[in-house]
């Protein structure tokens, strides 16, 4: 939705003033773009591009001098950072041919209509904006990590798939363009949001509605609101979120639950960058940047026509994945670290100790409730417990009871059913490759479920290596 000014300049380019008083205004009232610059000579043009401040030239063919097509060249030489849009009062195919080729985006006709030309613009100035995101997002994963990581110091993390996805949060947070968060519940989704939110940059806040068991009614008028007498009951007007998030951001939680005739609705806002009060037919225009969040696979219900897929392209332009608890068992550890403590301090309790074998013994637990379900864990445990050293019953009857997973292995002893006994070596290699895979790779972690340091295990590891693979 690209309802305000992009960051950088338009530049209208034509040598009959009341053109460029009437472009102007169309691109106010139609796309809300007010940083708009104009002059009436190629020349005058240079200058102004010579500035930096430009990023999208509209520029006529016809005018005394400098003409347009002369133009669009010299801008091609000496600032192929610019976009350049045709608007020519001829329709002449070969020179809209010739301009493509000099590396026009797009070829207008004056007698085009309005919502034409402005539809172009409103591309190119979202190729541009899409490109600069691109740039920042790729110089953020190639610095390994967010350039402002105290924007994200509410998710405990030392994943560097979590840092990396920071990084890409950093970069497309002052976009206007939607943002989609996905990933299982209780990963953390929301807090991703709020960091996307405070990097903004937007002065407006942050307003979160929930769409899930919203039938099509209750949406519109949670979103757009309602003018008096809009129905039975409307006593007085309604804001609704999206004028509530004016100047700031949206953010609708579990849209994959929409019904289809909610997902036009929220298509035409982000298409159009406008709404319709409950009773009124005067269209409103939001600011807002749209985040949505959802634990659906929104891929499968769009190919299984339960989404529309016009929404979740546009939906899509930046999207992010927040990876299950299970794929990054490095953050147990400092999770339940930071969670012991956050709940020692609510309880109004002294931080217990952690038994040594705890953080082995969750790290073989897929968590089906992520980072939500270890939380709960712990405040469980936290709770009940009276001493100083934490308790593994509070942990272990969440783990086997409530949701069946099986307790750790050794009980019964695992070598009763081998025919044939490994030697200690071949059963060490084992153990050691089986320690290494349940931790994703982390000596630290693999040392804690295999009881010896890390570095015993880095020593044996490279044992292995320079005895090469056996059986």
């Amino acid at each position: 939705m690209n309802t305000q000014s992009p960051a950088f300049k338009i530049l209208l380019v034509d040598d009959e003033p009341a053109w460029l008083r009437s472009m102007a205004l169309t691109l106010e009232s139609s796309a809300g773009y007010t940083n708009i610059l104009a002059c009436l000579s190629g020349e005058e043009a240079l200058g102004i591009l010579e500035r930096g401040e430009v990023g999208l030239a509209l520029l006529d063919l016809t005018m005394p001098g400098l003409s347009g097509e002369e133009l669009l060249a010299l801008v091609g030489e000496r600032h192929p950072e610019v976009a350049c849009i045709i608007v020519s009062g001829l329709n002449q195919l070969q020179s809209a041919v010739r301009c493509m080729k000099l590396g026009a985006w797009d070829y207008f006709v004056k007698t085009d209509d309005e919502d034409r030309i402005v539809g172009g613009v409103r591309r190119a100035v979202r190729m541009l904006e899409l490109r600069e995101e691109n740039r920042l997002a790729l110089s953020r994963l190639t610095a390994g990590g967010p350039a402002t990581p105290e924007a994200f110091a509410g998710i405990i993390t030392r994943s560097r798939a979590m840092l990396s996805i920071f990084a890409y949060v950093e970069a497309v947070a002052p976009s206007p363009q939607p943002l989609l968060v996905t990933g299982e519940s209780g990963v953390g989704k929301e807090n991703l949001v709020r960091a996307a939110h405070a990097l903004s940059g937007r002065s407006g806040p942050l307003v979160c509605v929930n769409v899930a068991g919203l039938d099509d009614a209750m949406f519109a008028d949670t979103l757009f609101g309602h003018v008096r007498g809009a129905f039975t009951g409307a006593d007085g007007p309604r804001k609704g979120m999206v004028g509530e998030a004016s100047g700031g951001t949206l953010f609708l939680d579990e849209v994959g639950d929409l019904s289809v005739p909610s997902q036009v609705k929220l298509l035409r806002l982000l298409q159009e960058g406008e709404y319709f009060p409950l009773g009124s037919d005067q269209p409103r225009r939001s600011n807002a940047r749209v985040i949505v969040a959802t634990h659906r696979d929104l891929a499968a219900r769009e190919a299984a026509g339960e989404f529309r897929r016009d929404l979740y392209f546009r939906l899509r332009t930046h999207h992010v994945h927040v990876p299950a608890l299970r794929e990054r068992k490095e953050d147990i550890e400092p999770l339940l670290r930071h969670f012991l403590a956050e709940a020692a301090r609510e309880l109004g309790k002294p931080v217990p100790t952690p038994p040594r074998e705890l953080a082995g013994r969750l790290a073989c637990y897929p968590f089906p409730g992520n980072v939500r379900e270890l939380r709960a864990m712990v405040y469980d445990a936290v709770s009940v417990h009276p001493g100083r050293t934490l308790s593994m019953a509070a942990f272990e009857k969440a783990i086997c009871q409530e949701h069946g997973h099986p307790a750790p292995p050794g009980e019964p002893n695992p070598f009763a059913s081998f025919e044939r006994l490994p030697s200690f070596s071949e059963a060490a290699r084992h153990l050691v490759q089986e320690a290494m895979a349940r931790a994703g790779g982390n000596q630290t972690l693999a040392a804690r479920l295999l009881g010896i340091s890390q570095p015993a295990l880095s020593k044996r590891l490279k044992a292995m290596r320079e005895s090469g693979p056996q059986g």
